[in-house]
């Protein structure tokens, strides 16, 4: 099994499920079931259910009593039907072809009566936990009874991992053993071998809106790439910082000294650093604004760059050419919004026709390459967006770092 610790680069090494004997005991599995829905409640993409699967089906096959936890949407403390797993029950179900339950409640006596009740082999799904306040709150009190309900803790909810919640975090204090879910072990070990030990050349690809969410993850990874390629709204406080006029587009000026040492630093390292060399601008933000393509220096007043342009595409893309290993978070635009979307969605083609090993750290990057119907050519895509980020960045994960270490 993969070692897996709570950064990417140190820590003491996790107890994973196999590790422990699981054999009628009544197992918490906190899972990221934080699905999209639709207007009427509908599922729209059931990948994060199918990630968990093989812990659930090792778990079952295993002959343990699983009891599963996880949060929908953002009820804000308090029972909200728009946001009930329901939908997600009757989904499991039909994916595990056994019946699942729903508790009506994440915790209270008619929950940890159903979870008492289990017989092995059978599966729980407790209700919203942020229905209760104490989830967000990192809760000690609601904690202990989510911890009442089962005998060993998994965490496989590896979308979830960067948050301090109760039933990621507080809760391992009244659970002995707490392990890592096969997920939770493949996200890491992905990532960590992506940047740790990566097949060479190496390419980092970094977009979205604002420089200074993502600066801070480029710094981090500098000195192990070979190449990295900026692009989003978040270039343009990159090529302010080259004395480039940007119109109205989006630049954080307060990070534009940061941006200049992330430059410097690349060269002082030879990492070769690229940046959009033309962009899609449009005379205002909305869809059915004027647009055209202009060189990077040359966005007039009052306009805005909402997307790399058809030279920057080419450029990026034979970039990726040698890569042998290409990591990637951030649209290279609004692709939201059609006149924009096609920088993104050219680097979907890019990234899918490589010979390298792709790895897509979720939000909005998964949507594109979902969306372009190139899913099945990237080698991996994160089911975490934030937990994505923040392990690139080398910040600890409090819902890794709170898992029982193997020594």
């Amino acid at each position: 099994m993969a070692t897996i610790t709570s950064t990417i680069e140190n820590g003491d090494p996790k107890l994973g499920v196999e590790d422990v004997d699981v054999a009628g005991k009544r197992v918490f599995l906190r899972v990221d079931f934080n699905v999209p829905l639709d207007d009427q409640g509908h599922i729209t993409d059931d990948a994060r259910i199918r990630a968990a699967l093989p812990t659930i089906n090792y778990l079952l096959d295993e002959g343990a009593r699983v009891v599963i936890a996880s949060h929908i949407g953002q009820p804000k403390g308090k029972p909200d039907l728009r946001n009930s797993l329901a939908p997600v029950a009757k989904r499991l179900a039909r994916l595990l072809e056994k019946e699942c339950p729903l508790a009506p409640t994440p915790t209270g006596a008619e929950t940890r009566s159903m979870a008492e009740e289990m017989k092995p082999g059978e599966v729980l799904l407790l209700e919203n936990l942020r229905f209760h306040p104490g989830e967000e709150k990192n809760d000690d009190k609601f904690a202990r009874e989510l911890a009442s309900l089962a005998d060993i803790y998994i965490g496989d909810a590896f979308g979830n991992a960067h948050r301090n919640h109760a039933s990621m975090s507080a809760i391992t204090k009244f659970m002995n053993p707490a392990v890592a879910g096969f997920l939770m072990i493949k996200e890491v070990s992905y990532l960590s071998g992506a940047v740790n030990n990566p097949m060479r050349p190496v390419v980092a690809i970094v977009g979205g809106a604002k420089a200074s969410a993502k600066i801070g993850i480029v710094e981090r990874i500098l000195p192990k790439m070979d190449k990295i390629i900026i692009g989003g709204g978040m270039a343009g406080t990159f090529h302010r910082a080259l004395g480039y006029e940007m119109g109205n587009s989006l630049v954080e000026e307060h990070m534009v000294d940061t941006a200049r040492s992330v430059m410097n630093k690349a060269q002082e390292l030879e990492v070769k650093f690229y940046l959009p060399s033309d962009y899609v601008i449009a005379d205002k933000f909305e869809a059915s604004a004027e647009t055209k393509v202009v060189p990077a220096q040359e966005v007039p007043e009052e306009w805005y760059a909402l997307d790399i342009g058809p030279a920057s595409t080419t450029l990026f893309g034979e970039v990726l050419q040698d890569a042998k290993t290409i990591i990637w978070n951030g649209p290279m635009g609004v692709f939201e919004v059609d006149a924009f979307s096609r920088g993104t969605y050219a680097m979907v083609n890019h990234v899918a026709n490589s010979y390298a090993l792709t790895i897509v750290g979720g939000g909005d990057t998964d949507v594109a390459v979902h969306a372009a119907g190139e899913s099945r050519r990237i080698s991996y895509i994160s089911t975490g967006g934030g937990a994505f980020l923040e392990l690139l960045e080398g910040k600890e994960l409090p819902g890794l770092a709170c898992l029982t270490d193997k020594s």
